[in-house]
């Protein structure tokens, strides 16, 4: 069953979701050989795959949305999730081996997976906040599923007047996924929330486990490079 559009918002674009896809199956992809090659080979395969029905279902604009749709979309970001934190806790491993002298191969891994994380946890939130982009633009806000997140805009409406023009209740405004791209980059950055807030157990639970795997990383990453500029 489809669903067509009632409010009088525009569908959002399917496109900046599909370039961050790709561009964070190329960047895990082409992680150091010794990063699991089968395992990477064959989760871009099936994120590629599953995109397949998903781009002909919706090419353009994300109008339509059916239960297999749903399933294979959010299924889609959670692997890439799954793939890359395996891929941290990898380099995490390698990281702490004083052993291993491979110093830049390591720090621009260290780079691809950071960047990726950001990415495969952005498309998390879009897929899951309100029931997912289809629903957040097509479905009266009266019978959308609980936020995940509480946009600045969500609240801007009694702002002074060039604000509150902005406001979700002034326009209609709903969030797209340059804005959770955002938002994962800063909490990524931040280690904490900055302008989005949580408001769900399960949202709270994704951003503390993208800020420790950032915080984790960073704090390894700047380890390593002060022991290689020591030698």
């Amino acid at each position: 069953m489809s669903i067509e559009s009632e409010r009088q918002v525009p569908a959002e674009h399917r496109w900046p979701a599909v370039i961050g896809l790709l561009v964070a199956l190329g960047l895990y992809a082409t992680l150091p050989t010794t990063f699991l090659p089968g395992v990477r080979i064959a989760v871009v395969v099936v994120g590629v795959g599953l995109l397949v029905p998903l781009l002909v279902l919706n090419p353009r604009r994300l109008t339509r949305q059916t239960r297999w749709s749903r399933y294979l979309s959010v299924g889609q970001a959670l692997l890439l999730v799954i793939a890359n934190e395996t891929a941290l806790v990898q380099l995490i491993v390698v990281l702490t081996n004083s052993a291993n002298s491979s110093g830049p191969t390591l720090l621009l891994a260290a780079l691809q997976v950071w960047v990726t994380n950001v990415i495969a946890f952005a498309l998390v939130y879009w897929e899951l906040d309100r029931g997912g982009p289809v629903f957040r633009r097509h479905t009266p806000r009266h019978e959308l599923p609980r936020a995940d997140f509480r946009f600045p805009q969500d609240e801007d409406h009694d702002a002074v007047k060039e604000v509150a023009a902005r406001s979700s209740v002034k326009t209609g405004w709903t969030a797209s996924f340059i804005d959770y791209v955002y938002f994962s980059l800063s909490n990524s950055m931040a280690f904490s929330p900055t302008d989005t807030m949580p408001l769900s157990a399960r949202a709270k639970s994704l951003m503390g486990l993208e800020a420790f795997g950032g915080f984790v990383l960073l704090a390894l990453v700047i380890a390593h490079a002060v022991s290689l500029l020591a030698q």
